[in-house]
C-alpha cells in the first residue's frame, strides 16, 4: 500500500506533515497582500536628478534610458511629474559649466544644485530635496578631493564639503549627503552646519561607499570620471564587510542622521549587517549600473522589467534598508499608483 493510500485510510498517520501547510497563506491575492513582510511606499523612495546650466536643455543619458541631463527650466517639468505620481523626495547632482581644481561650483550661491534648490522649494516647497555634497562634478581632474601631486588630500577636501553643505541648506536643500567618502566629513559638516544655525538640517552621510564599477553609466550622466587613477584610494574595497561597520559606526558618532550603503544589490549583505548594529535609518543607493542591467535586459525581452524592478527594491527594503535612492523611482510610482 502506497504513503498516500495509508494517509487516507488512516487520518492520524503523518498528521504532523499535513498540519503545517504553508501554502494555506499563498492561495489567493488578498491572503498573500495581507502577510506581506516588505512593503515598496513611495515616501520610501529617492529619484535622482541631473542638472545642467543654461535652458531648454533636456540630453539623454546614452546608457541609462530614461534619466537625461536637465536645465533648471526643464527639470521642473520633470518634478511636477514626480509630484504628481506621489514621489516625496529628489536627491540633486550637479554638472557645471566650467569646472576647476579647487570645486568652486560645489560651494558657491549661484551654483547650479543651489539655483535648482531655490526653484524646487519655491514651486514645490512640500517636496524634500537632498543635495548631494561631493566635488567630483566640480573638478577639473574628476576625483572627490583636492589633488596634489597625484594625491588627494583629506582635510582640505572636507574643509570645502563643509563650506558646499552650508551653501546648500542657505538654498533650501532639506538633507545634505556626502558622498565623497574622505574621513571625517560628516563631523565637519555637522558642525559647520550647527554654526551657520543650520542644526534642524539632516545629514545623510555614504557610510560604506564601495570603489564599485556598477558606477560606469553614472560617470557618463555626471561627466565625473577621474582623469588619472581611481577612487579606491577612498572608496571601500568591495572585498571589505567588517571595514563598512566601522565605517557606518564612526559616521553615527560624528553626528549622522541617516547612514548610506552603496551600491545596493550586491551589497544586501552590508544593509542586513548594518540593520544589526544600528536603529537610525538605513538608505541604499540602487545605483547607475544596477539600473541600466535592467533596462538593457528589459529592452531585449529578457525580463520582465516592472516585476523585476519591484522584486530587486522588495529585496533592498528587506535586507533592512528604509530608504532607497533608485532611477527607477519615476517607473515605479506609476506602476504602484
Amino acid at each position: 500500500m502506497s504513503s498516500t493510500q495509508t494517509s487516507l485510510t488512516n487520518p492520524g498517520t503523518h498528521r504532523a506533515d499535513l498540519s503545517v501547510r504553508m501554502r494555506r497563506l499563498r492561495s489567493s491575492p488578498a491572503l498573500r497582500e495581507m502577510v506581506r513582510e516588505t512593503h515598496i511606499r513611495l515616501e520610501k523612495l529617492i529619484y535622482p536628478l541631473f542638472i545642467v546650466e543654461g535652458s531648454g536643455i533636456r540630453k539623454p543619458i546614452s546608457s541609462m534610458p530614461g534619466i537625461h541631463q536637465q536645465s533648471v527650466d526643464q527639470m521642473l517639468k520633470e518634478v511636477e511629474k514626480i509630484a504628481e505620481n506621489g514621489l516625496r523626495s529628489v536627491i540633486l547632482f550637479g554638472i557645471p559649466e566650467k569646472k576647476d581644481p579647487e570645486a568652486t561650483g560645489a560651494w558657491r550661491s549661484d551654483g547650479i544644485v543651489q539655483k535648482a534648490t531655490i526653484e524646487i522649494k519655491k514651486r514645490f516647497p512640500e517636496l524634500l530635496v537632498v543635495a548631494d555634497t561631493c566635488l567630483c562634478e566640480y573638478m577639473s581632474h574628476g576625483h572627490c578631493g583636492i589633488v596634489e601631486d597625484g594625491r588627494i588630500l583629506n582635510d582640505p577636501s572636507v574643509d570645502i564639503l563643509a563650506r558646499a553643505a552650508i551653501s546648500q541648506a542657505e538654498a533650501g536643500a532639506d538633507i545634505i549627503a556626502p558622498s565623497d567618502m574622505m574621513d571625517g566629513r560628516v563631523a565637519a559638516i555637522r558642525h559647520a552646519l550647527d554654526s551657520a544655525g543650520f542644526t534642524d538640517i539632516p545629514v545623510m552621510a555614504y557610510s560604506a561607499k564601495y570603489a564599485s564599477g556598477f558606477y560606469g553609466p553614472f560617470r557618463e550622466a555626471a561627466e565625473s570620471t577621474p582623469q588619472f587613477g581611481d577612487r579606491s584610494s577612498y572608496q571601500m574595497d568591495p572585498p571589505n564587510a567588517r571595514e563598512a561597520l566601522r565605517e557606518i559606526e564612526m559616521d553615527i558618532e560624528e553626528g549622522a542622521d541617516i547612514v548610506m550603503v552603496k551600491p545596493a544589490l550586491a551589497y544586501l549583505d552590508i544593509i542586513a549587517r548594518a540593520r544589526v548594529i544600528t536603529n537610525l535609518p538605513i538608505a541604499a543607493y540602487n545605483v547607475s549600473g544596477e539600473y541600466s542591467m535592467v533596462k538593457a535586459a528589459a529592452a531585449n525581452g529578457w525580463i520582465d522589467e516592472r516585476r523585476v524592478v519591484l522584486e530587486c527594491l522588495t529585496g533592498i527594503f528587506r535586507a533592512g534598508a528604509d530608504i532607497v535612492i533608485t532611477y527607477h523611482a519615476l517607473d515605479v510610482a506609476a506602476w504602484l499608483r
